[in-house]
């Protein structure tokens, strides 16, 4: 939430939609991360360091916009993907996504309220 907290506070006249922008390009990106992930965990031979890099990519991105249920559904995965237990890791990667899912799903109506304040207001919000 801090993350979440710290991207609002760059937003400002020049740029007042920087925060939807952000999440716009995370969950683009994170959304083909998540596809390749699951893909790349049904391969066979599967490439496990291959995996391993983008859950680490994606845990990353997600701390950085605070997505912290979405982070720690990455990190139990990348323990038990690590540690070899691939059934672990692959429910556990569909919580992740359930969080994923669930991010998504209420931030856009933050968003479309944003947008229907417009930008002045939107620029002038209580920090």
């Amino acid at each position: 939430m801090r993350q979440f907290i710290q991207l609002e506070k760059l937003e400002d006249r020049e740029n007042p939609n920087f925060v939807e922008e952000v999440l716009t390009l995370y969950f683009r990106d994170s959304t083909t991360l998540l596809a390749t992930i699951e893909r790349e965990m049904e391969n066979v031979p599967i490439d496990f360091p291959k995996v391993d890099r983008i859950l680490h990519q994606l845990k990353g991105s997600s701390a950085s916009i605070g997505a912290n249920k979405v982070r720690n559904e990455i990190t139990k995965t990348r323990e038990l993907w690590q540690q070899g237990n691939r059934e672990g890791a692959k429910a556990t990667f569909q919580e992740a996504r359930k969080e994923h899912d669930t991010l998504k799903a209420k931030l856009e109506p933050y968003f479309q309220q944003l947008r229907q304040a417009g930008p002045a207001e939107t620029a002038m919000r209580p920090r």
